[in-house]
């Protein structure tokens, strides 16, 4: 599972619909209705928000308005709570270790994507992020400390 930090708009195709289906798997979890992934680390930060559901409602809308963006027909009567507004911190640490991720799965997956994404220095985050300085995460590292640049 990968509830990525990035904004959507940098995930080829299939990433996007992959991204589409983890993180109504991610839903599925937050509202008991699977047994499956209950302990998975990328599920940490939904789960402390105030609101898990609705924080991953508020993902999942901005999923779903980028799929339509690009004439993808996601359903939205999927997202349980669609119009939520919720946000959570991400740390620019972060952000970078997911870009450099992202780039070496399109640099074998997608290189014209790739190639479209052109030079970017700082992507940005997912609508349901705010960014804030700090490390990869410790949920993303499996507990190990581990610094990157952002």
């Amino acid at each position: 599972m990968r509830l990525w930090t990035l904004h959507p708009k940098y995930l080829d195709a299939k990433g996007l619909v992959a991204a589409w289906r983890e993180a109504l798997l991610a839903q599925a979890v937050l509202r008991d209705r699977t047994t499956g992934y209950r302990h998975h680390p990328q599920l940490i930060r939904f789960r402390r928000s105030r609101s898990p559901v609705r924080t991953i409602g508020s993902y999942l809308h901005a999923l779903h308005v980028e799929a339509r963006r690009r004439g993808y027909r996601f359903d939205r009567g999927k997202i349980a709570h669609p119009g939520g507004r919720s946000r959570l911190k991400a740390t620019l640490g972060q952000l970078g270790y997911e870009w450099k991720h992202l780039r070496a799965k399109l640099a074998i997956r997608d290189k014209a994507w790739l190639a479209s994404l052109g030079r970017v220095a700082r992507p940005d985050a997912h609508p349901t992020f705010r960014v804030v300085t700090g490390d990869v995460e410790d949920w993303e590292l499996g507990g190990r400390s581990r610094r990157t640049r952002g």
